[in-house]
């Protein structure tokens, strides 16, 4: 692996592959799916209900098939007026999928809400603000996810690393515009993360 190119380090044939975790990365079932996020959402929720930890948000998503209101935890930063956040598991994971079905979108932090409409990136300068945000200011909750997702010590480089490689294999979704300034929010936290993927493979379904 190379700094430039980290996507063997989480990634097989398209899949994300923990390296803790490596049975997850053929996890394929949607109902298979569903179970682990909820599992992850069990161990999540009480934490984060105390405290969200700073680089979280709880991201809510319209149920493709039920039209209902779906949630999860997802990694996400806000640059300015724009949200990146990144689907760990690419289009199969089932909030992913109920994004392109609706786009609307609730992004929950610690210090405030955003709510707007979920899309890809535009250029290359998109792509470089949300690499900047997503491997830049470290904190404790980096670590313990670091840890749960990849084995051995984690340190400020290896957690740059995960992030970097989820940025290249997953898929990135924008909410915002740099030059508009569209986000709506209220009291949005200024470059505060959100994690999209520290619930697992997706969240519930439609």
């Amino acid at each position: 692996m190379t700094r430039d190119d980290p996507r063997p380090l989480a990634y097989s044939n398209g899949e994300y592959t923990p390296e803790r975790f490596r049975r997850l990365g053929t996890v394929s079932s949607p109902h298979a799916k569903r179970v682990i996020t909820r599992v992850l959402k069990l161990v999540h929720g009480p934490w984060f209900a105390l405290r969200m930890p700073d680089g979280v948000v709880e991201l809510t998503t319209i149920g493709r098939r039920s039209g209902r209101p779906r949630s999860t935890f997802v990694r996400a930063y806000q640059v300015g007026p724009q949200v990146f956040f990144v689907s760990i598991g690419g289009e199969q994971a089932l909030w992913a999928k109920n994004i392109r079905a609706n786009p609307s979108v609730t992004l929950r932090f610690r210090r405030g809400t955003v709510v707007g409409r979920a899309r890809d990136p535009r250029d290359d300068t998109e792509r470089r603000l949300a690499d900047a945000a997503f491997c830049g200011r470290v904190g404790p909750f980096d670590y313990a996810e670091n840890a749960f997702h990849r084995t051995g010590l984690p340190t400020r480089e290896r957690i740059h690393e995960l992030h970097r490689a989820w940025l290249h294999g997953g898929t990135l979704f924008v909410v915002g515009d740099r030059e508009n300034h569209e986000l709506i929010g209220t009291r949005p936290a200024h470059r505060e993360a959100v994690p999209v993927a520290v619930s697992g493979p997706g969240p519930r379904g439609g």
